[in-house]
């Protein structure tokens, strides 16, 4: 008995020990495996976000032929990320774990050369291989700090820029390029957003108001895809992100000035209006062009005319109201002003009643005496 105790003991430390020897070993290869996501999930960030051939393919819009287009417009917009329609494209100024702003996106993907970008050659956007920039040619101008990265090659050159290099609290306003088209097909006014510019602000050496350097041209369907990624908040009542940067553009969510038009002569606003009251009237006239341009091309259905119709004689109905209560006061006065008048007007007429009666009293006497 005493042996059968001794080996019940024995065997039940061995069982002791195997098991926390087990529950170390699953412990330290959870440790592993939740260093080893880590470490992944951050070469993904470093690397930026996969996007398949797929999802380039579903984002990226076939060129539109002019033969389905009866009408097409480009405009230039100016986006001053002071405003606060256009805050969420600049905050948060530092990245978050889960966020951060619009132009450290572009700059991730600069330097792991996955988007291209081209030259801004002002009011002549030409997106071809022959205007294309130079990522390291960019940086040098800008004196944006930067080293080569691991696996970079002279055809396929990558770059690890440091969070605090980069200048993303000197980019305060986007140049839009914006395309509005009316398909002759659907019959619908389409906008999109065709290229995207960020603007440097940076002083000079002697201070004064900062100069405005326009960086690059990207065309927007290349930035599509890695847009969708990233939730943004874009007011302050609501504090989930529930749209995205894409949505952000897509759904016109941003307020910019018409800062140029296309036209022959290749002039901004500013030249072919000098004067700022004109100018924005006509950055005023241009934009409801724009947002009034497909409902001018409807004739308006029998309940639409019969609407406009009662409106207008509601408006009129209303506009005769005002004139008559504004009218019933002067017609008092003038009233009241006869009477005065006619009060004034009865004292002489007495006098001339007596006049009257002398005169013929004097005849009266004359016609006697010549009777004599």
């Amino acid at each position: 008995m005493r042996q059968i105790k001794k080996y019940a003991i024995i065997a039940a430390m061995a069982l002791s020990i195997g098991a926390s020897a087990m529950a170390q070993e699953s412990s330290s290869s959870s440790v592993m495996r939740r260093g080893r996501a880590d470490r992944n999930r951050q070469k993904e960030q470093q690397a930026g976000a996969q996007i398949t051939d797929r999802m380039q393919q579903f984002f990226a819009q076939p060129e539109q032929s002019e033969a389905d287009m009866s009408w097409m417009r480009v405009i230039y917009r100016h986006l001053d990320l002071n405003n606060d329609k256009n805050a969420p494209l600049y905050f948060p100024e530092e990245p978050t774990a889960d966020q951060e702003s619009l132009f450290r996106i572009i700059m991730k993907l600069l330097a792991n050369n996955q988007v291209e970008a081209y030259e801004y050659l002002d009011g002549r956007e030409v997106f071809t291989e022959q205007y294309r920039v130079k990522v390291k040619d960019m940086l040098d101008r800008f004196h944006v700090l930067y080293t080569e990265a691991k696996g970079s090659t002279e055809k396929n050159p990558k770059f690890t820029i440091e969070e605090s290099d980069v200048p993303a609290n000197e980019v305060l306003s986007y140049y839009l390029l914006e395309r509005w088209e009316f398909d002759s097909r659907s019959n619908r006014m389409k906008t999109r957003v065709e290229a995207i510019c960020p603007v440097l602000h940076r002083a000079g050496d002697f201070g004064g108001e900062p100069i405005k350097y326009p960086m690059f041209w990207i065309k927007f369907d290349v930035l599509r895809p890695y847009l969708t990624q990233q939730y943004i908040f874009v007011d302050d009542d609501n504090n989930l992100p529930k749209y995205t940067y894409d949505d952000f553009f897509q759904l016109s969510m941003y307020e910019g000035e018409i800062y140029k038009t296309r036209n022959l002569k290749n002039k901004s606003m500013m030249q072919l209006y000098p004067d700022p009251d004109d100018l924005k009237r006509a950055q005023d006239s241009i934009q409801n062009r724009l947002d009034t341009f497909e409902d001018k091309l409807w004739v308006p259905s029998r309940e639409e005319v019969i609407a406009a119709r009662e409106a207008r004689e509601k408006a009129a109905a209303g506009d005769t109201t005002k004139i008559e209560a504004r009218d019933e006061k002067p017609a008092k006065e003038a009233k009241d002003n006869n009477r005065t008048s006619r009060g004034s007007k009865r004292k002489p007429a007495k006098v001339k009643e007596s006049k009257v009666k002398e005169s013929s009293s004097n005849t009266a006497v004359r016609s006697v005496r010549r009777r004599k």
